[in-house]
Formats: structure tokens, C-alpha cells, sequence
């Protein structure tokens, strides 16, 4: 596949502080990539680098072909990108139309294209029902449709998401979810996402997880949790069996729950000769497979001792 972003050592110091040490990082044309991290670990500052928001100390940047630092770079990654920041840029006064036309402009299209990019986004973000109402009426989720909408009024080839869904209900997020995936499969775009949502990330290519300026995780989300979690077999005994009665067809010792027992399995696979074995003894199972929500926490742990 080819390479939308490829990150070499990049670095942003503040005097002696330095926020970002040296990571190094690609993401595939196409894909889905989660940029995580908690306060403080680097990755707002890495996203306005790549954005041309913020000026690098040193290491080299490539957003499709062009090199960040450039005047002639970072002019082509503007037209190359949109960003949906967490804090909405538009005007409250203006009609979402007259919102989103207004920012088109900025890119100079030439008004039969800006007109026919206005439509797809329309389409796109179902903003019939609001175009013509002023932004600062809009409801949370009608003003997410909106930021959007305006992110790629130029038809970026690459969408930075600053924790896109953050207070919005089930129903609007299900349908941000479905228009990203929509930008990704019909047209090909690139989604850098930052999200506190770990099942969001669940559905990414390529995940990094950042602290305290440096990368402490990389991978898929099935590489991280074959590498950070546990798999667990949760079970519940039948009125007439001991925990003990089991000792001898258990992988692993139990662990006392609320209504039931856990034990640790090698993989979900491996519990299949188990539960042949433990049928007739208990009343109920669920295999837990690890989560990001562990990957999260445990790299971060891990951080810690480190």
C-alpha cells in the first residue's frame, strides 16, 4: 500500500521541555489510523505539527509526497487535509450554507466546483433539514454534521478527527461512524482519528499510543491486545458443584466473582476441550476476550514503572 504520512524522529521542544521526543510513525493511504494518549502525552501537539498549525524542531514529515517545513510543503498539505477540531471555528451568525460555502471559498474553487462539492456534502451529511439554519441554533449533534461538512467541502484526501464523537448521543454517533466509513470505502480518504473511546479505535487499521511525548504502543488493535491483555473463560456453577470439584480440568486457578468464577485461558480457541470437560458442571460461560480499553491501561502502567 502506499503511504499517506510518513513520520521520521520528530521533535518539538519548548526551551527545555521537549513535548515530542523523536517518534516516528506511517500511515496507509485509505486507512484508519487512532492517534491515542491521555492529557499531557504529546498528541495534540504532533497533530498541529502535521496540520502546519505548529512548527517542528526537527525530524522530517511527508503528508502524499509533500514535505512538511517547506513554504511550498505546507501550502500543499493544506489543500491535501481537513481537520474537524474539537472546538467548532464557525460562525454562529451564519446559515450552515453560508457557514460551509464561506470556508470552501478559502480554497479558491472555482464556483461550478465549490457549488457541486457543496452538494456532495450535503448529501453526505443529510444537511437539508439544517443548511439554512443559522449555526449557533444548531443542536450538538446538528453542529458535529456542520464541522464536518466544512472539514471537507475541498474534498481532502486526508481527515484529521479531534475526538469527533465526544458528547454526542448513541444515535448521532452511530451515524458520524457510518459517514466516515462512507469518505473511506466510496472515495478513498484517509481518517487520522484522536479518540477517548477505545470500541471507536477498535475499528482502526493501525493504532499508536503515546505518553509523555514518546510512542509506547504500535500496532493493530489485534497485535496490542495479543501483546497487552488476557483472554478469560467467566463461568457459573450449578447449585451442586464445588469450585474445588473442577481443580483438575481448570487451566489456571479461579478467581471468585460476583455471581460466578474466572480463570485465565491462552486464547479463546483453547477454551473449547475446557468447556467439553466442565458441561456437565456449571450453568452457565462467556469467554472475555481482551479489550483496548487493557491495552490502554496497561501500556500506560507500564509507562509508569518505566
Amino acid at each position: 500500500m502506499q503511504i499517506m504520512i510518513d513520520v521520521q524522529q520528530l521533535t518539538k521542544r519548548y526551551g527545555e521541555f521537549e513535548a515530542v521526543k523523536g517518534i516516528s510513525f506511517s500511515v496507509q493511504k485509505g486507512a484508519l489510523f487512532a492517534f491515542l494518549g491521555s492529557n499531557g502525552a504529546g498528541k495534540s501537539t504532533t497533530i498541529e505539527m502535521l496540520c502546519t498549525l505548529l512548527e517542528k524542531t526537527s525530524g522530517t514529515v511527508s503528508i502524499d509526497g509533500h514535505k512538511l517545513g517547506t513554504l511550498k510543503g505546507n501550502d500543499a498539505i493544506r489543500r491535501t487535509i481537513g481537520i474537524v477540531f474539537q472546538e467548532s471555528i464557525l460562525d454562529d451568525q451564519l446559515t450552515v450554507k453560508e457557514n460551509i460555502l464561506h470556508r470552501g471559498r478559502f480554497y479558491r474553487l472555482p464556483k461550478p466546483l465549490l457549488q457541486e462539492n457543496y452538494d456532495f456534502v450535503q448529501q453526505y451529511l443529510q444537511l437539508a433539514d439544517i443548511e439554512h439554519k443559522k449555526y449557533g441554533s444548531l443542536s450538538g449533534g446538528q453542529r458535529r454534521r456542520a464541522d464536518i461538512a466544512r472539514a471537507i467541502i475541498h474534498k481532502p484526501k486526508l481527515l484529521f478527527l479531534d475526538e469527533p464523537t465526544t458528547g454526542l448521543d448513541p444515535f448521532t454517533r452511530q451515524f458520524v461512524w457510518a459517514t466516515i466509513e462512507r469518505l473511506r470505502k466510496e472515495i478513498g480518504m484517509t481518517i487520522f482519528l484522536t479518540t477517548h473511546y477505545m470500541e471507536e479505535a477498535a475499528h482502526a487499521d493501525d493504532i499508536v499510543i503515546m505518553k509523555k511525548g514518546e510512542i509506547i504502543a504500535q500496532g493493530s488493535p489485534n497485535e496490542l491486545k495479543a501483546l497487552y491483555t488476557k483472554d478469560y473463560l467467566q463461568f457459573v456453577l450449578k447449585p451442586t458443584v464445588s469450585i474445588e470439584d473442577l481443580s483438575a480440568i481448570l487451566p489456571g486457578a479461579p478467581e471468585k466473582q460476583q455471581d460466578g468464577w474466572k480463570v485465565e485461558v491462552a486464547s479463546t480457541i483453547s477454551t473449547l476441550p475446557v468447556l467439553a470437560q466442565l458441561e456437565p458442571f456449571i450453568a452457565s460461560f462467556e469467554v472475555i476476550k481482551g479489550s483496548l480499553d487493557q491495552v490502554f491501561i496497561e501500556t500506560n502502567e507500564a509507562g509508569e514503572e518505566n
